[in-house]
């Protein structure tokens, strides 16, 4: 091992000698890396949002096992089922209560400039803490009033001056589905690609800003075990108990089956995807287009090498050198600049955008193994060269 590394030591770093003898060459090389990583470290970043923000509010359901209707395709396209199915979950040992879950798109009003939009409301009874989130939870008794509503302080919009007034302590009011409703308190969980903002509400209430919904038809069926129960087999006792008109999941696969809702049935999903292949792609033609140039400028060079007895391998290595520190330098701009664009992105989307570790090293390995892939393609013609065929 210690001759091995000596032997590097004393190794002429051919490659980086070649690309720092063009500057300008290696800068617009740089450059194009640098390009491609940043692609890919939005289409990704992207990517991490829409999973992210749009799987929140299941991460904070309170329920060890979640019910849904079959049609249910993702958080803000549920459908209903009914409500009797959560009085016969009682009916199954371990259960240990059984919560209804509301929720709708509806239409309402800016409370400042008072144009119409969309968003989503999500209502229980306020007697049951069916959310994991103590900012919902320790105001649970404002809810209980009719027509009052709590707002997601980080919905997107311009809802600056808003806010300031409820931290303020006065009492907002505005109107959802035409009915006139008052906002006392906030909370944090935050926009997603499905929903601009959020509204949490009683159950009663929601049910009066939809008149013509019953209230037996409920969204989800959140369902609590008592100490000491397996959850596996208290979920597979529920399936059996149930008719089909009802599915029955884990916590853990409800997230799962929302996440795959926008991995696979959603077109946004497979965008971000292509967008992060077609990224990795122009890497791959930047680097192959340096890699074969200084190839084909450098080759009565390569062949007075083979004319000494160097073997193609040394020559190849010496390529995959060059491919190796583009990647590295490359990466550095390309790791830098998307942590402001990710900031940018944030503050325009209200979307849980950041650098980190886990996409960078995924990165960084994407654009090593782009270079490796480019100088491969650039050391094809290296090994036919023929050494009489040059002089």
């Amino acid at each position: 091992m210690i001759g091995f590394i000596q032997q590097i030591q004393q190794r002429t770093p051919l490659g980086w000698l070649q690309l720092s003898h063009e500057k300008s060459r290696l800068l617009v090389a740089l450059s194009g890396i640098a390009f491609a990583d940043v692609l890919m470290f939005m289409q990704l970043g992207f990517q991490s949002a829409l999973y992210d923000s749009n799987t929140k509010l299941s991460r904070a359901l309170n329920a060890d096992i979640v019910l849904v209707s079959p049609q249910a395709r993702n958080t803000q396209n549920l459908s209903t089922f009914s409500r009797r199915r959560l009085y016969q979950a009682m009916d199954v040992p371990g259960v240990k209560s059984a919560a209804a879950f509301y929720t709708n798109i509806m239409t309402w009003k800016h409370p400042d400039t008072r144009k119409e939009g969309s968003i989503q409301v999500i209502a229980f009874n306020p007697n049951q803490e069916v959310l994991n989130l103590p900012e919902i939870n320790q105001q649970l008794e404002k809810i209980k009033l009719p027509d009052v509503v709590l707002f997601d302080r980080n919905s997107r919009g311009n809802y600056q001056n808003a806010i300031a007034q409820i931290q303020q302590g006065k009492t907002l009011t505005t109107e959802v589905e035409r009915r006139s409703v008052t906002i006392p308190g906030l909370f944090s969980l935050g926009a997603s690609f499905g929903a601009d903002g959020m509204l949490v509400a009683s159950d009663q209430t929601f049910l009066q800003l939809l008149p013509r919904r019953e209230a037996a038809s409920i969204n989800l069926g959140l369902i609590t075990l008592k100490p000491g129960y397996n959850v596996e087999q208290v979920a597979t006792a529920l399936k059996a108990h149930f008719p089909k008109d009802v599915r029955v999941m884990t916590h853990a696969e409800y997230i799962v089956f929302e996440e795959s809702y926008w991995k696979k049935e959603s077109p946004i999903g497979f965008i971000f995807g292509l967008g992060t292949a077609m990224a990795f792609m122009v890497g791959v033609v930047i680097v192959y287009q340096v890699l074969s140039t200084d190839v084909n400028t450098h080759m009565k060079e390569y062949a007075t090498f083979k004319a000494m007895g160097y073997r193609n391998r040394y020559l190849l290595v010496v390529v995959f050198e060059e491919a190796i520190i583009l990647a590295l330098l490359g990466f550095i701009p390309g790791v830098i600049l998307p942590i402001g664009l990710y900031q940018l992105a944030a503050n325009a989307t209200a979307l849980p955008i950041a650098m980190k570790l886990p996409r960078a090293m995924m990165v960084l390995i994407l654009t090593i193994l782009m270079c490796g892939i480019s100088g491969a393609i650039a050391t094809r013609k290296l090994q036919s060269a023929d050494p009489a065929d040059m002089f």
